[in-house]
C-alpha cells in the first residue's frame, strides 16, 4: 500500500501596503510588487488573493486588476480560489469587487 502524498500547503498571496496579513504566504507591499507576485504564481493555484485598494502615496491596485482582467480577457484567466478585498476605501474596493467578478473570478468583500 503506498502512503498519500503529502498536502502542499495552501497558497495565500496578499497586496498590501501596512497590514501584516498574518496568514499570507507572501505578502507585495505595492502594485508593481504585485504584479510580479502574480506572475511568479502564473501556472499555480492559489488558495487565496487579498488585495488592498490604497497602496500608500499615488498606488493603488488597479495595476493589478487590470493584469487580472486581461488574462481573463485572453482566456487564461489566474486560477484563484477566492479573491478577498479589504480595503478601508468603500468606493476603491467596490469597483475592484465589480471588476474582477465581471471576469467570473470568485470576489468577496472582507472588512478592512
Amino acid at each position: 500500500m503506498q502512503a498519500d502524498a503529502p498536502v502542499p500547503p495552501p497558497v495565500i498571496l496578499g497586496i498590501d501596503d501596512l497590514r501584516p496579513l498574518p496568514r499570507a504566504t507572501r505578502i507585495a507591499r505595492t502594485s508593481g510588487e504585485g504584479i510580479r507576485l502574480l506572475r511568479e504564481h502564473r501556472d499555480r493555484f492559489i488558495d487565496e488573493l487579498w488585495l488592498d485598494h490604497d497602496l500608500g502615496g499615488d498606488d493603488d491596485i488597479l495595476p493589478v486588476v487590470t493584469l487580472m482582467e486581461e488574462a481573463a480577457f485572453n482566456g487564461r484567466p489566474f486560477r484563484i480560489g477566492t479573491i478577498f478585498v479589504h480595503s478601508a476605501n468603500p468606493i476603491g474596493a467596490e469597483t475592484v469587487v465589480r471588476s474582477l467578478t465581471r471576469w467570473n473570478y470568485r470576489v468577496r468583500r472582507a472588512t478592512a
